[in-house]
């Protein structure tokens, strides 16, 4: 009797541990938020989203003050309709703009608040039209070929157009 006993505290505790390291990977993911704080739903439209996924954070001056919520594309205008829900104490100027930005070089991406000026603030179903869409390495990388290789091949012809008349004008 003693035995098993000792055997259920056991298990116990390893279901605990279980459940500690499975809310730490869910938290550390960002799959899981455990906020009870209200919140106010404001939608943008973005042209790209990048790699940008719901439950990704929302941050003011580095400090997050929401989450994506859902991310929906609309067949009328073919844009990213992106949802996010800001906690209530935290009240942006209806002309801020956001800016779809990434943690680091490669880190993962979140929708950055640029605060405006605006007297009236932000309210649940409100639109933010200022908006600028994620900069896509691989778009960045194939743009700084192009204009290298466009840059090379004008250089070459410009060095046998020259090397050309010199040839001319020595004869």
């Amino acid at each position: 009797m003693q035995r098993s006993a000792k055997d259920v505290w056991v298990g116990l505790f390893v279901l605990l541990g279980a459940a500690a390291v499975l809310f730490l990977a869910l938290q550390s993911a960002n799959l899981l938020s455990l906020n009870f704080d209200p919140v106010y739903r404001v939608t943008a439209r973005f042209d790209n989203i990048g790699g940008l996924k719901a439950k990704s954070a929302v941050r003011s001056s580095g400090v997050v003050v929401g989450r994506v919520e859902s991310i929906v594309f609309d067949d009328k205008t073919f844009q990213a309709r992106v949802t996010l829900a800001l906690e209530r104490r935290y009240t942006f100027p209806k002309d801020s703009s956001l800016k779809i930005l990434t943690s680091g070089l490669l880190g993962e991406q979140y929708v950055g608040i640029e605060a405006g000026a605006d007297v009236a603030n932000l309210q649940t179903g409100d639109t933010i039209t200022s908006t600028q869409s994620a900069v896509v390495l691989e778009n960045l990388i194939g743009q700084f070929l192009y204009n290298r290789a466009a840059d090379g091949a004008n250089g070459a012809s410009g060095a046998n157009g020259a090397s050309g008349a010199s040839g001319a004008n020595a004869k």
